[in-house]
């Protein structure tokens, strides 16, 4: 087949048949034996339905928009003609990192997924212009990063700080910028990494970065992704943007510097898999209702912000006093009994919260707190709508 991808990995291709094939093999290997082993089983053949269930989709957005006059394409050489189902697997392979450059883009998981539709689609649209040999996965990453553009230039969403609230405890400091829109994105739909993949400047996905390249100009946005986390080359970013390499350039000496101002000063990369001894200590303190043990889990400093909400609070005295009253079953506020589960999100540790309000039987889900720790202490709690546990594998109910 021609549509293959030279910078891609072995192994890394997939194929409808593929896909059946292994359902049809997870299937046959369930027994009702061991709960554990046969729970691990059934994942696992869970997410092999839906990634089958997004080729299918795919494929039948692609047919849909043949059949419904969005112009016939030319189906191109021989060679470049694929069958709605083989593109969509070939799109699949690709979903990851097309997905994670959306996110980048737009600081926003819902958005992101729409825009990995979009992509397909217009993919779909355009699949006479790919050259055979080139790179499928940076042939989608222009196509992405053109519908990025159109997203952002209809809504024109920028950043603004928090204002003031009557009557809040939000201790000192600055307030932090506000992004109503900003989402977290579950460590499991990273893409796969490998040797060779480029490790940028910017290649990680913590929250104080997104939030940076939230307030960049959307071309200066797209190059320093393109360039600096993705690592295309300059004349390859050019092409992507439809730009000269010398606009490019130019948009990167602007980018990068406005980019180091706007991240937190003396931030330190934790290393992977930090955080989950005090990930465990935070989770049961929680439950146990204790906010003196949670406290001496928390920097003096501690940021806690709700998007979109407009509630924020620097400081521990400040959180603390926050969080007791939905804590302390003697409080006028206290709305019932937690309980958590771990997960990951933005290469930190995270928290999903069930509520069991009083006279009920069900921990329904809360929030989704994603923790950023540095030097052994919690540094910034973002508090996020539960609409998304289901992205992370977390159930909505317990």
């Amino acid at each position: 087949m021609a549509w293959t991808d030279a910078g891609s990995r072995p192994g890394g291709e997939v194929t409808v048949e593929d896909l059946i094939d292994d359902i049809g093999r997870g299937a046959a290997e369930l027994t009702p034996g061991e709960p554990a082993a046969l729970y691990a089983g059934v994942a696992e053949l869970t997410a092999s339905v839906d990634r089958l269930r997004r080729v299918a989709r795919t494929a039948r957005d692609a047919a849909a928009d043949d059949n419904q006059g969005y112009g016939e394409p030319d189906a191109g050489p021989p060679e470049l003609a694929l069958p709605e189902a083989a593109f969509a697997a070939l799109t699949e392979t690709h979903r990851r990192a097309v997905l994670v450059l959306c996110y980048r883009m737009t600081g926003s998981y819902d958005d992101a997924e729409d825009l990995v539709r979009e992509t397909f689609l217009r993919a779909w649209r355009a699949r006479d212009t790919f050259r055979a040999g080139a790179s499928v996965r940076t042939w989608l990453y222009r196509i992405a990063t053109n519908a990025c553009l159109d997203l952002l230039r209809r809504t024109a969403r920028r950043p603004h700080d928090y204002e003031p609230l009557p009557a809040a405890v939000r201790g000192g400091g600055v307030p932090p910028a506000r992004v109503t829109w900003l989402q977290p994105y579950p460590d499991d739909e990273l893409p796969r990494a490998a040797a060779g993949d480029p490790v940028g400047p910017y290649s990680s996905l913590d929250l104080p970065l997104l939030v940076a390249l939230q307030h960049l100009p959307p071309r200066q946005r797209a190059a320093l992704i393109l360039r600096d986390v993705l690592g295309l080359s300059l004349g390859e970013t050019a092409e992507t943007l439809d730009l000269t390499p010398v606009s490019v350039d130019s948009a990167l000496q602007r980018a990068r510097p406005a980019l180091r101002d706007l991240l937190p000063g003396g931030r330190t990369q934790e290393p992977a898999g930090a955080g989950a001894g005090l990930l465990t200590r935070c989770m049961a303190a929680a439950e146990a209702s204790d906010p003196a043990a949670l406290g001496a889990l928390l920097a003096d400093d501690v940021l806690l912000t709700a998007p979109p909400n407009p509630f924020w609070c620097r400081g521990r005295d400040a959180v603390l006093a926050f969080l007791r009253p939905s804590r302390d079953p003697a409080s006028a506020a206290f709305p019932g009994h937690f309980r958590q589960l771990p997960a990951r999100a933005n290469g930190q540790p995270a928290v999903g919260s069930y509520l069991r309000r009083p006279g009920t039987n069900v921990h329904r889900a809360q929030s989704l707190d994603v923790l950023r720790v540095e030097n052994g202490r919690i540094v910034e709690i973002t508090s996020f709508e539960p609409h998304l546990f289901p992205a992370f594998g977390l159930p909505l109910r317990l």
